[in-house]
This record gives C-alpha cells, sequence and structure tokens, in this order.
C-alpha cells in the first residue's frame, strides 16, 4: 500500500488542471477534486477507468489489485511493455501521476476478498467493480450497495460488434455491458471493453457533479 502527497499549483505539470479549467466551473473542479473513487481491479475495466476519472479531474482514488500485469493484458489494458511483470496497481499509478502529479493514490496490492473488504469498503463512497470472476462481482456489489455505497459493474463485453452496450440504474447500482456476451467464448478487445469503461467512468462522474 502506498500514497503520494498532492504537489502544489503552478509548475508545468499543472497542464492537465489547467486545461480542465475550459470544461468544468470552479465549484465542479473542487467537487471531482474532493471525490473518493474505489476501484477494485486494474484491468481491462479498472485501468481505462481510472485513466478516464483522471483525465477528468477526479484527483484521489483507491486501486485494488493482486495481479501483475502480462503481456497478454496489452491488447486491452492501459499498460506498455515495460509495465510487464509489474504490479497492476504500481503500474497503473505511475501512468496516473505522469498524468497528473496532483493525483493522491491508495495502492493496494491484494486480493478483495471477505477478509479485505471489510477494511477497505469504507474508504470510498463511490466505487468501480471491475473484477473478472463473478464470485468477486457478487461480493462487492452487495457489500457496496448494503453499506450505502454507490457502485457502477459490468457484464458483458466481449468479441467484435454484437449487442450495443447499455446503462441501467438500479438505486446506487449502476449496470453497463451488453449483459450476453461472455469472455469465455469471445476475447476480450480494446473497442467494447473501453465502450463499457467508459460507461461506468460517465456513471461515476454523473454522481460526483451531474
Amino acid at each position: 500500500m502506498s500514497e503520494n502527497p498532492s504537489r502544489e499549483a503552478g509548475s508545468p505539470s499543472d497542464a492537465l488542471r489547467e486545461g480542465l479549467a475550459r470544461y468544468f466551473s470552479p465549484d465542479e473542479l473542487a467537487r471531482l477534486r474532493a471525490a473518493r473513487v474505489g476501484i477494485a481491479g486494474a484491468g481491462g475495466l479498472g485501468s481505462n477507468v481510472a485513466l478516464m476519472l483522471a483525465r477528468s479531474g477526479v484527483e484521489d482514488m483507491l486501486l485494488i489489485d493482486h495481479d501483475v500485469v502480462d503481456a497478454s493484458n496489452l491488447n486491452r489494458q492501459q499498460f506498455w511493455p515495460r509495465h510487464v511483470g509489474r504490479p497492476k496497481v504500481e503500474a497503473l499509478g505511475e501512468v496516473l501521476r505522469e498524468l497528473n502529479p496532483h493525483i493522491r493514490l491508495e495502492l493496494v496490492h491484494a486480493r478483495l476478498d471477505e477478509a479485505t473488504l471489510p477494511r477497505l469498503l469504507p474508504a470510498c463512497p463511490l466505487w468501480v467493480e471491475a473484477f473478472d470472476a463473478a464470485e468477486s462481482k457478487t461480493l462487492l456489489v452487495e457489500q457496496a450497495l448494503l453499506a450505502g455505497r454507490r457502485i457502477a459493474s459490468a457484464s458483458g463485453m466481449a468479441g467484435v460488434g454484437g449487442p450495443a452496450m447499455q446503462r441501467r440504474r438500479l438505486g446506487n447500482l449502476v449496470l453497463v455491458g451488453d449483459f450476453q456476451s461472455d469472455v469465455a467464448y469471445a476475447p476480450p478487445l480494446a473497442p467494447r471493453v473501453t465502450q463499457a469503461a467508459a460507461l461506468m467512468a460517465d456513471a461515476v462522474l454523473e454522481w460526483i457533479i451531474g
């Protein structure tokens, strides 16, 4: 687990902040910077959601993943060949800090399960469920809703073409995906994975400033 402090404004590293000031009001920027978002899973969905949120002004994230970057991840995840073999949360943290040195990250290189969830879930009011395993998805979504957290989850984004992506709102839960395709039968590829991630990121932004 690691953190980095925010830096003071006024340096060349403020490019993202300066650019975002063209699109958001000072109040919206303040809300984006203050919002704390937990992202469970730093793979195809999680890494893309994290980059989209960071590009949109979110500056406080808790990233959880137990895995390391594999060459097979490079077709859809926000990693580069130099990251292969490194923990995903560390590699993603490097990318996010390059984009915005002000970002505040808590990086947890561990599995989110029944043992670790009680400690981590209260840390964020907003969550993104970005797991592959069905049991992990169910655990996080159910516990987040019971705890009154808002959470975005995804199902169905495999292959090429296929059913249109959708977004469904069920109280504090937003579900995105085509709700049909399965990576067991079709490969996870960048276009549809990124579509699903974009819908998830958009739901989080709507919670913050919508």
